[in-house]
């Protein structure tokens, strides 16, 4: 099993930490004014105020960049920090010096090109340049020392919008590999519900309507031979029970289908149904899987869409190998389709032609279509004066 790539509720909760991060920096601030660290004291509610705005400012920035979009009016908010932690500081000193911190980070986050430069540049140079001319202008330092102190809260601020626009990137990466690391997941539980849905479709489709005609048999007989209505009641709870197996098959992925079986079984229900048979499958090639499940499964499909789809009394059902493939083809009568149609399903996809419901994904001959992508093969349908084909055709590929 693949680590988690951060802690669960840093996954969960990946914006906390970015909140967190914001107050932390920006409650300087106010703290500083009031005590007035490196400065004349201020007022401590005006401080508290601009602190509640320039933090909603900046998390407005950071939150949005963490999404990988940029505000509403954002130079109207990026104007307002700008000047909240600009302005002030001509009169408090490095009390403030924090926010600017705040306002040089949503610059790198939300200008771009050759203004952010501009813009970040001033907004990096304008603090420690006021505090090394006014540290020289006292004479409290020599050159060297407030070069020295510039420095340092060249330094400082560097790192502090560093902080800020790396924590927002920070989050949008977290959030990407999340979602990279789950959609393999999301793509499986789809996959494996197509394939559920394709395979009752398929399985069921032909149990129910042997259940269904069965039942309907038995009824008839019942009157007249209450033995034969016994005898199809028995066989109807056979294929009750087949069924109930296919269906707990499919849940696991195991179900195995031969060939020979289905060839079998359809002859059967076919002439359960009343409708005249004629096999012509004596050359059996030994197939690879996804050759013999695609033409099993359409065996099943040809077999379901005859009984419900069709007045069918005749039906032929041929296997014959050509050229290194094994072509199956279902011709029966009594077709309710259009007088002339033709319907054509290249490896990959359905035919352009397809109408719409016969391209559903996961159902009736679209399901065909995936078994017989799967194994490289081609199927065609075709409808011409009341007859219905079905071929599928698909590489040797002996095993």
């Amino acid at each position: 099993m693949t680590p988690p790539i951060a802690p669960r509720w840093v996954v969960r909760h990946p914006l906390w930490p970015l909140i967190a991060l914001h107050v932390l920096l920006a409650v300087q601030v106010p703290v500083y004014t009031t005590l007035g660290m490196d400065g004349p004291v201020g007022d401590p509610v005006a401080a508290t105020v601009a602190f509640a705005l320039v933090l909603c400012l900046s998390l407005r920035h950071g939150l949005a960049a963490a999404r990988g979009e940029r505000p509403s009016g954002w130079p109207w908010t990026l104007a307002a920090l700008a000047i909240l932690a600009n302005v002030p500081l001509w009169w408090l000193g490095s009390n403030w010096q924090a926010f600017t911190a705040f306002a040089l980070a949503s610059i790198v986050m939300l200008l771009r090109g050759r203004l952010m430069l501009i813009a970040a540049t001033v907004q990096l140079l304008h603090n420690p340049v006021k505090e090394v001319i006014a540290m020289v202008r006292d004479g409290a330092h020599t050159i060297p020392q407030a070069l020295l102190l510039g420095a340092y809260a060249l330094f400082v601020l560097i790192l502090y919008a560093g902080t800020l626009v790396g924590g927002a990137r920070l989050v949008r990466l977290l959030n990407e590999l999340e979602a990279t690391r789950t959609e393999p997941a999301v793509t499986a539980v789809g996959e494996e519900r197509i394939r559920v849905s394709r395979d009752l479709h398929d399985l069921l489709g032909q149990s129910l309507s042997a259940i269904s005609l069965k039942g309907d048999l038995a009824l008839r007989l019942l009157a007249k031979d209450t033995a034969a209505a016994r005898a199809e009641i028995e066989s109807l709870t056979g294929v009750a029970r087949d069924a109930l197996r296919d269906v707990r098959a499919i849940t696991r992925d195991e179900h195995f289908v031969s060939l020979r079986t289905e060839i079998d079984g359809a002859a059967a229900l076919l002439g359960a149904a009343g409708v005249d048979t004629r096999l012509d499958v004596a050359d059996l090639p030994a197939l690879s899987g996804p050759a013999r499940n695609a033409l099993a499964w359409a065996i099943r499909e040809g077999t379901t869409n005859l009984l419900r789809h069709s007045d069918a009394r005749a039906c032929t059902i041929t296997v014959t190998r050509r050229q290194g493939t094994v072509r199956l083809e279902i011709v029966n009568d009594g077709a309710r389709l259009p007088s002339a149609s033709r319907f054509t399903g290249p490896p990959g996809r359905t035919g352009a032609a397809d109408p719409p419901h016969l391209i559903r994904p996961g159902t009736g001959l679209s399901g065909l279509a995936e078994r017989t992508r799967a194994a490289s093969g081609t199927w065609v349908t075709t409808a011409h004066d009341g007859l219905f084909t079905l071929s599928v055709e698909v590489p040797e590929e002996v095993a």
